[in-house]
C-alpha cells in the first residue's frame, strides 16, 4: 500500500492546544478524582475490570502491559478486586505458575454498571454535535490514539494496514463505499434505498470483474475502513473511460485525499484512453470545481432520474492532453 506524504511537524500552537484539550478531557471524564465511573474504585481498577471483562482469562502480565502498570501496581489492583469479590483467579491450562483472570458475577454486574455510566456520559456529549462532526471526532481520536501508541512502542501489529491509498478490491470496501454514498446523498439530497442499492450492486459487479483491462479502483483506507474511493470503468474498444464512485468521507475533506485519487486516475486514463467522462448532477459545486481543475468540461445537461430522484443530470468530458502540442 502506498501512503500519502507525511505531514510537516506540528506547530507549537497546535501542540499547546492539544495538551490543553487533553487536560480538559482528563478532568471532565473524572480521572482526577479518587474514584471513577460512579464506583468506589480507582481509575486503574475500573480499567482493569473493563479489560478483564473484555478478555476473560487474560494473564496479569498481559493486563499490566495493556494498562501501562508495573508488576507491583498490577498486583495491588488485582488483590483489591479479589478481596472485594469482583475477581477470581484460575490456574492457566498452559502454565501452572500463572493464573487466568475472570470476573465474578459481582464483577460482571459492576462492569455493566460502568458501561452504562460511560455510555450515558459519551452519549450526552455527542448529542451536542451534528453527525458529520461525530464521525470526524471518532476518526481524529482514533488517529491520535494510534499515534500515541506508535510513539510509545505499544502499537499492536494486528491493527491492520496503515492509512493510505490502495489500488484494487479489499474485503469490505463495497459496503463501505455504498454506505458513504448512501449517507451523503440521503443527508444532502434525499436519495433513498434505490440509490444505495444501485451503488452497491453495480460496484459489486465491477469489483468482481477486477483485475480487468482498462478498469481500476482506488481506495483510501484507514483502520481497515474505506473512507474514500474512485473507479475507472474503461472500454478499450471505444477508447472511453467512465469515472465512477468518487466519494470522500466528510472527515477527510480538505486533506488532499480526493485530489490525490483524481491525480492517480488521470495518470491511469492518459496512458490508455482518448476520452474520460463522468455523470453527476447540478449542485455538487465542490466536486465540479475539482473535476474542472483536472480538465473536465460540461458537455450535456438535462433533467433525469437515473439515481432515483429527479435532478439536473450533467455529463462532463475530458480529452487526453496532447503531449506534443503544435
Amino acid at each position: 500500500m502506498e501512503t500519502i506524504a507525511a505531514p510537516p511537524p506540528p506547530a507549537d500552537s497546535v501542540i499547546q492546544e492539544l495538551r490543553e484539550f487533553s487536560r480538559k478531557l482528563v478532568r471532565e471524564l473524572g480521572f482526577m478524582r479518587a474514584t471513577l465511573a460512579d464506583t468506589d474504585l480507582a481509575p486503574s481498577a475500573v480499567h482493569a475490570v473493563l479489560e478483564i471483562g473484555a478478555a476473560p482469562g487474560i494473564h496479569a502480565k498481559d493486563l499490566g502491559h495493556l494498562l501501562k502498570l508495573d508488576k507491583s501496581n498490577t498486583s495491588r489492583q488485582l488483590a483489591r478486586l479479589e478481596a472485594g469479590g469482583l475477581l477470581r483467579r484460575q490456574a492457566a491450562e498452559d502454565d501452572g505458575r500463572s493464573a487466568a483472570l475472570h470476573l465474578t458475577p459481582a464483577g460482571q454486574a459492576l462492569r455493566r454498571k460502568i458501561d452504562r455510566f460511560a455510555t450515558a456520559q459519551v452519549s450526552d456529549a455527542l448529542r451536542r454535535l451534528v453527525p458529520v462532526d461525530q464521525r470526524a471526532l471518532v476518526r481524529a481520536l482514533a488517529q491520535y490514539a494510534e499515534a500515541l501508541a506508535a510513539g510509545t512502542g505499544s502499537g499492536a501489529a494486528a491493527r491492520g494496514p496503515s492509512a493510505g491509498i490502495h489500488e484494487g478490491y479489499l474485503p469490505g470496501c463495497v459496503g463501505d463505499i455504498a454506505s458513504l454514498h448512501a449517507r451523503f446523498y440521503s443527508e444532502n439530497w434525499g436519495f433513498g434505498v434505490f440509490f444505495e442499492k444501485k451503488v452497491a450492486t453495480e460496484l459489486a459487479a465491477f469489483a468482481q470483474a477486477l483485475p480487468a483491462d482498462g478498469k481500476a479502483l482506488w481506495l483510501y483506507v484507514e483502520n481497515r475502513r474505506t473512507l474514500a474511493s474512485l473507479a475507472m470503468d474503461g472500454n478499450p474498444a471505444s477508447g472511453i473511460a467512465h469515472l465512477r464512485w468518487f466519494i470522500v468521507d466528510d472527515a477527510l475533506r480538505g486533506t488532499g485525499v480526493g485530489r490525490e485519487l483524481m491525480a492517480r486516475a488521470m495518470r491511469f486514463v492518459d496512458d490508455r484512453f482518448q476520452e474520460t467522462c463522468l455523470w453527476t448532477f447540478k449542485g455538487l459545486d465542490a466536486a465540479r470545481h475539482l473535476y474542472e481543475s483536472f480538465g473536465f468540461r460540461l458537455v450535456q445537461e438535462s433533467e433525469g432520474e437515473q439515481w432515483g430522484a429527479r435532478v439536473t443530470e450533467q455529463r462532463f468530458s475530458r480529452l487526453r492532453p496532447n503531449p506534443h502540442p503544435d
